[in-house]
């Protein structure tokens, strides 16, 4: 990775926790994201010289601290809980050291939780909570949440917009909700974490594919909420799943930065112990006799793992249980993944015949058009199968998935011309 590539994977994996600790203290979310954006600028130029420091994200607290502080006499918007005490805090010793190791203490270390529940707040519709969580923690654009929930860019604007303006009044009243109103706001909280998840897992865009520190965070949140929520079948279930998925996270690009399918992964690289503790999650989180599609989902990927090989995959049973999914969580993407299972089990055609009420909802939905691109291959369509990888290609991919749609369309368009 190059050194502006490394700064930017820098600045998406610090945005939580920065952003987090800056709505604790400022208590607004547009000052907070306006102060972590400047911090951003300010590393950008400042470490061509000097280099990353060793704590970044420390270095980009401390950095927007400063600049808030250096704004609190000329504009009213910035009400920091205790502006006194953290100048004080700041001015004296090493400024760096101050700011992390406030980030470690007990009174720090949930603050993206807490900011995941603000997001969540019931004033907000579930769209806007989530949508809002998006663009708050992770930093998306209006075009990656749309793709995230498969609508269009414009409709998301409105959401978000909407989001925003009712958020303000939340954020300037930033408390850690009592345990009744965290349970209200469980499941808005929950499935915010599993797309925080899937963006660290497969980014929507930019150039890497995989955000270790996204995974790695979304398994950390997800452990809390368990913390507080112990009996949650669900909540046994989400982490199992981000486990589970996480666990074969070293298989999944290979030495020369290439993507590697599932079927193709050596799975001698997968990590058994994640593997192990998301199995026995997912047969606790099924024998309370509540299933939910976060359980279903983690049933689905333990299955995978089962498999020593990928001819081993038991595609019966990932039908059915998509099947069943279906029922719970009805939608396109759910439709889709079944369709490969239906396609290992019955045949390609029967997977092409479910996805043709699935054109236009999905249309601008990579993995579609990845999905249908195999299928057509597998069908000897290879005219179609070339033209649907092409279609992938210009969903705006990663730079590895780029790389991997384009040697699959040079490896049709090679066998096409046998």
């Amino acid at each position: 990775m190059d050194g502006a590539g490394l700064t930017s994977a820098i600045f998406a994996d610090s945005r939580p926790r920065a952003l987090a600790v800056l709505v604790r203290s400022f208590r607004n979310l547009d000052v907070a994201e306006e102060l972590y954006q400047e911090a951003c600028l300010r590393a950008a130029e400042h470490w061509r010289g000097t280099g990353v420091p060793r704590d970044p994200t420390a270095w980009l607290i401390t950095v927007a601290h400063n600049a808030g502080f250096d704004r609190i006499r000329r504009d009213r918007r910035l009400s920091p809980v205790d502006v006194g005490t953290a100048l004080d805090a700041l001015s004296g010793g090493d400024a760096q050291a101050e700011i992390a190791e406030a980030i470690d203490r007990t009174e720090y270390r949930d603050d993206v939780l807490r900011l995941l529940f603000m997001c969540c707040h019931p004033q907000l519709k579930v769209h806007e909570q989530l949508a809002l969580a998006l663009k708050v923690i992770v930093g998306f654009s209006v075009e990656e949440i749309a793709r995230a929930f498969v609508v269009t860019p414009d409709t998301m604007q409105r959401r978000l917009s909407r989001a925003k303006a009712r958020a303000a009044g939340i954020a300037s009243k930033l408390d850690t909700p009592s345990l009744a109103e965290r349970a209200e706001r469980l499941s808005a909280v929950q499935t915010m974490i599993y797309l925080l998840f899937n963006e660290g897992y497969t980014a929507a865009s930019g150039s890497e594919h995989i955000r270790h520190a996204l995974c790695e965070e979304a398994i950390r949140l997800a452990r809390l909420l368990l913390e507080l929520f112990p009996g949650q079948a669900e909540l046994m279930g989400l982490l199992a799943l981000c486990l589970l998925q996480h666990a074969r996270t070293g298989a999944r690009i290979d030495g020369e930065g290439r993507l590697v399918s599932l079927e193709d992964q050596d799975r001698s690289l997968w990590d058994r112990d994640r593997i192990v503790e998301g199995r026995v999650l997912v047969e606790k989180a099924l024998m309370k006799g509540r299933p939910g599609p976060l359980q279903v989902q983690a049933a689905i990927a333990a299955v995978h793992c089962a498999a020593e090989r990928a001819e081993d995959t038991d595609w019966p049973e990932i039908e059915r249980l998509y099947g069943a999914l279906e029922l719970l969580a009805p939608g396109p993407v759910v439709t889709l993944n079944r369709a490969v299972a239906i396609g290992k089990v019955r045949g390609p055609e029967a997977a092409l015949a479910t996805l043709i009420p699935l054109a236009e909802e999905l249309d601008r939905y990579r993995p579609y058009h990845s999905v249908r691109a195999a299928l057509l291959e597998e069908s000897g369509k290879i005219e179609a199968a070339i033209a649907a990888l092409k279609a992938a290609l210009s969903c705006e991919p990663t730079r590895q998935e780029s790389a991997y749609l384009r040697e699959n369309i040079a490896a049709l368009e090679t066998l096409r011309a046998t």
